[in-house]
């Protein structure tokens, strides 16, 4: 985050955090888009 927004930036953390328990493997699959939908609160069901 280049703008301050500290909050912004652990919302950001949480929502991809929570969308990387949502794929097999040790590596996220959440695109920007899945986890700003999450974050505006969406679900966290992904469709691969």
């Amino acid at each position: 985050m280049t703008d301050g927004d500290r909050q912004k930036a652990v919302d950001y953390g949480a929502a991809h955090g929570a969308l990387a328990m949502t794929t097999p493997g040790d590596t996220s699959m959440a695109t920007k888009a899945e986890v700003e939908k999450l974050m505006k609160g969406g679900g966290a069901r992904v469709q691969r």
